[in-house]
């Protein structure tokens, strides 16, 4: 094998993923929050980047094409190990994020199968679409984190040190406060609908290859 920019792209992903969840082992938050969210989103920009140049340098490999897959669902499985521990068991987050692996595990037992039939599973437009949503809830949960720890806030909504800078502040700490609830708002309601919305796609893809590969599990060819 030789080593060119895409498959040391590549590569990085496949290290970044353990990495996501060994800086909580080995820093403490807010910093590991910061790493974290920082390698998840260096490692998925590297999944666009690396095919793009592997196909635009003419520097596709089997090693490549052997490792990408492997990479991005351990980027994924990772990933939601690291946002079930930090949010706990909660229904919204974990009902997409079940959903999300299943259709991964689904869609990698159906390409065993079909073996070098395999090539009918193409990966579509909204898969795409899928993937670049599930990155950016997962991306925007971190940063929920971020604010959580940095602000001393456990849940959504106005603790004491509000209501003191409401009560006894001046307007420059109210409005400070209020921007810094607003943001922890935006980052976890937006994480979260980008993560239905992955969601909703990961179901409506898994049911189109599962529509493309039923004449093969029926034995029909």
């Amino acid at each position: 094998m030789r080593w060119n920019i895409p498959n040391i792209l590549t590569t990085f992903r496949m290290l970044a993923a353990p990495a996501v969840v060994l800086v909580f082992l080995f820093f403490q938050r807010p910093v590991a929050d910061w790493l974290a969210m920082i390698l998840f989103i260096g490692a998925a920009f590297t999944d666009y980047l690396d095919g793009y140049l592997a196909r635009k340098w003419n520097q596709v490999s089997n090693f490549g094409r052997m490792l990408d897959p492997i990479a991005d669902k351990a980027m994924v499985v990772l990933a939601f190990l690291v946002i079930g521990s930090l949010f706990g068991l909660n229904p919204l987050i974990m009902v997409p994020a079940i959903l999300i692996l299943l259709r991964e595990v689904f869609v990698s037992g159906l390409r065993e199968f079909l073996g070098d039939k395999a090539g009918e599973l193409q990966v579509t437009k909204l898969a795409k679409f899928k993937t670049a949503a599930q990155m950016i809830s997962v991306s925007i949960l971190f940063s929920y984190g971020i604010f959580e720890h940095n602000f001393g806030a456990s849940t959504i909504g106005m603790d004491g040190q509000l209501v003191g800078a409401i009560l006894d502040g001046t307007e420059e700490d109210v409005v400070g406060l209020k921007l810094k609830y607003n943001l922890m708002y935006l980052s976890y309601w937006g994480g979260i609908a980008f993560l239905w919305v992955a969601g909703a796609l990961t179901f409506i893809t898994g049911m189109d290859y599962l529509r493309k590969a039923m004449p093969y599990l029926r034995g029909a060819a």
